[in-house]
């Protein structure tokens, strides 16, 4: 458990939606196993997969209905009126717009202790959303005088926000943290689902977690997966995620044009995330670009299964030594790193290797040490 050396506090979060998505499951994480402090959360938009969560834990939810990419001056209001009835000592604000718009809601409200929270590393014209991009050069300009302190969940974040004109000497360095209770490897629950997909055990399975978007980069995958086919590498691959199912015609039928249909396995979005982890040999990260800190990555290596990862965020510093890391947006040397990770697999260091991973982020990434930092933060920022 996190150490209680410090007075109890009131932190309101403010965070744009509480949808499935990494900053929102870090949210909860904190939340749930923050034991000292009291905390509300205040979504932009609706309470989402998470604001029930949170509220059945006793956690004060509230939203404010604001339309996506839609500003409204009486959704801000109500925002502001919410901090005054809640009157924390610091306000925690989650990505870019919860940052201006919680931050400046915040200020109005008569609150100085803010704590911005960055969760990007890249941001590329023509990828990421213009009005996000402007949001961050906004922001740059205001973070010398609105936020207290400045939280950033990836090492690489930094250096590319200071180059955008952030304030170097309040940004801090907090990476995600996770219960190693919940992200076990799960060997019967394994061979069942295996069993169910109809995927023999002596068949590699390879596979990918997240939502299908251009940032994950689907498309450079199956491109890998066809290179390996044409080398007659044998292996069946999930598509775990969001949208990445039947119905998604876009990607179907690419998987029909590359001559995958009898590899590659669309299992759309799933709750069973560490049993689809355990089943898998390898995950592999495929992503193109605005990875800050991939959850999937170190949810994987939790579960002791390897990984292979482009070169996106952090997702390099959090394999280590114990996966693959190739540049994105290159299929061959994609296909590369799987073929070499199986090819190792049929050895006696894959045991190793497997234990390895987990040991990894179980030393660098245990939830008591997130919130340790983010106690410490807020104790800065008062």
């Amino acid at each position: 458990m996190p150490r209680e050396s410090t007075q109890s506090m009131r932190v309101s979060h403010v965070i744009t939606g509480l949808n499935d998505g990494g900053a929102e499951a870090v949210l909860f994480r904190l939340c749930n196993h923050d034991t000292l402090h009291q905390h509300f959360v205040i979504s932009l938009t609706d309470e989402g997969k998470y604001g029930p969560l949170l509220a059945s834990n006793g956690i004060e939810v509230q939203t404010c209905g604001m339309a996506p990419n839609r500003p409204s001056p009486l959704a801000f209001i109500k925002l502001v009126q919410l901090l005054r009835r809640q009157n924390p000592d610091v306000v925690q604000t989650w990505m870019y717009h919860a940052d201006l718009v919680g931050g400046v809601a915040a200020r109005i409200a008569g609150i100085k202790s803010i704590v911005w929270g960055i969760r990007h590393t890249t941001l590329e014209p023509g990828k990421s959303k213009k009005t996000t991009i402007w949001i961050a050069k906004l922001l740059a300009k205001l973070s010398r005088w609105l936020p207290s302190q400045i939280a950033v969940c990836a090492r690489r974040a930094i250096d590319v926000h200071v180059s955008l004109g952030y304030d170097r000497a309040k940004m801090h360095y907090i990476p995600n943290g996770y219960d190693f209770s919940e992200f076990v490897p799960k060997p019967d629950e394994a061979l069942h689902l295996r069993a169910q997909l109809g995927v023999a055990n002596n068949i590699p399975l390879v596979g990918t977690v997240g939502r299908y978007d251009p940032q994950k980069d689907h498309a450079n995958l199956l491109r890998g997966l066809s290179i390996l086919r044409n080398r007659s590498v044998s292996m069946r691959c999930l598509l775990v995620g969001t949208n990445l199912d039947e119905d998604n015609k876009a990607i179907l039928n690419q998987v029909y044009r590359l001559g995958l249909e009898k590899h590659v396995l669309l299992l759309g979005k799933r709750t069973d995330i560490p049993t689809v982890m355990s089943a898998l040999d390898l995950h592999i990260l495929p992503s193109a670009y605005g990875e800050a800190f991939p959850n999937v990555v170190a949810e994987a290596m939790a579960c002791e299964t390897p990984c292979v990862v482009t070169d996106v965020g952090d997702a390099a510093h959090i394999v280590g030594d114990t996966g693959w890391v190739v540049p994105p947006r290159d299929a061959e040397s994609l296909a590369n790193a799987i073929q070499e990770a199986l090819l190792e697999k049929e050895s006696g260091l894959w045991a190793e290797r497997c234990r390895s991973a987990r040991v990894r982020v179980q030393g660098e990434f245990d939830i008591s040490k997130m919130v340790d930092a983010y106690h410490d933060l807020w104790r800065q920022a008062l």
